[in-house]
């Protein structure tokens, strides 16, 4: 934003003389819904800009001091759920009644309204949020704290990077012909990992390490190694990597559901109640962000209704033995990076 001011055409003194706005996407697209009629924001997205206060839940005093932005620009902070302004879309006038952040609205969506109760939403990458009632502490290492679609409440938002895209990229980069619903098959077909670790580091890692120098690496190959071995370690990965993000939350988590693409993948889903060794509930509606805004524009959040429960089935000797292998090859992921 400071940019933006110090960038655009006279933009410091359009800035002064009230003629410019600043803010997020959603406030923008609101901005335009209403013909400009309302500048305004919710405290999920306001919490991305780093202008946000955790303690007030309104623009920080300091922080726009530091960043040199000036507070009259900046939306209006509003409640997730309520009435925004009116829409003008098509010829009609229709009610804005809620706003928020893609993963704080799947959080809405699943039902996680108690402290405890988390979500996982896997993609490309996977975001376990999970509701820390009303704490306003710094977020334990590896952790983000940040708003929940609910109000005075806050999240602990822990991100995976590479998940579903450790596929594509065995797909695209390997030439591999491993699609969505062919990993699961493949994985099944082996009665083991037979030591096949992949770390999928290709963008570095995320929580809990936010180590942006780690590489990938897929370690334990043998001669007996298929592509079998490569896709179930792909898919294990998935699952150590959220296991990873829900010990680095203080007392766990008491309640896991998921939702998004890959949460379709039914050996995934067992992996995973098995690495956790707790029952993992698959969201009816995948696309719970969708369902998660409407469900903040009606006012109410939806009943919390599991498609299916997939409860662990592996001992927590094994669980503990699988994930400790995994962390020996995260190591190795984390000093694969070059010198400088």
């Amino acid at each position: 934003m400071r940019w933006l001011l110090d960038h655009a055409d006279d933009g410091v003194r359009r800035a002064e003389r009230g003629e410019l706005c600043l803010g997020t996407m959603d406030s923008w697209v609101l901005w335009n819904l209403t013909g400009g009629a309302v500048h305004a924001t919710d405290p999920t997205n306001a919490s991305r800009t780093m202008l946000w206060s955790l303690r007030t839940f309104g623009w920080d005093d300091r922080l726009l001091e530091l960043f040199g932005v000036p507070a009259d620009l900046l939306p209006e902070i509003r409640p997730s759920s309520g009435m925004f302004g009116e829409a003008r879309l098509l010829g009609a006038r229709l009610p804005v009644m809620g706003v928020a952040g893609d993963q704080q609205a799947a959080l809405f969506g699943q039902a996680c309204l108690e402290p405890g109760q988390a979500k996982v939403t896997y993609g490309t990458g996977s975001f376990l949020l999970v509701n820390d009632g009303e704490r306003r502490d710094p977020p334990p290492h590896g952790l983000v704290r940040t708003a929940a679609a609910q109000p005075a409440v806050t999240a602990l938002e822990g991100s995976v990077f590479v998940s579903g895209a450790a596929l594509q990229w065995l797909r695209d980069g390997l030439g591999m012909l491993v699609e969505a619903g062919d990993s699961a098959s493949l994985a099944a077909s082996l009665d083991g990992n037979d030591g096949v670790y992949f770390v999928p580091a290709l963008a570095g890692l995320g929580s809990p390490w936010w180590d942006a120098d780690a590489r990938g690496l897929i370690t334990g190959l043998t001669r007996g190694s298929t592509r079998a071995h490569l896709a179930r370690a792909a898919l294990e990965a998935i699952a150590y990597q959220v296991r990873d993000v829900v010990e680095a939350i203080p007392g766990g988590v008491i309640a896991l559901r998921a939702d998004g693409g890959a949460a379709a993948n039914g050996w995934l889903m067992q992996f995973q109640a098995d690495l956790l060794g707790m029952a993992v509930e698959v969201a009816v509606e995948r696309e719970m962000t969708a369902l998660g805004a409407a469900a903040l524009a009606a006012g109410r959040p939806p009943a919390a209704t599991a498609g299916r429960i997939y409860e662990p089935r592996m001992s927590r000797d094994q669980a503990d033995a699988l994930h400790h292998d995994w962390l020996v090859a995260v190591q190795r992921a984390r000093s694969a990076a070059p010198a400088s």
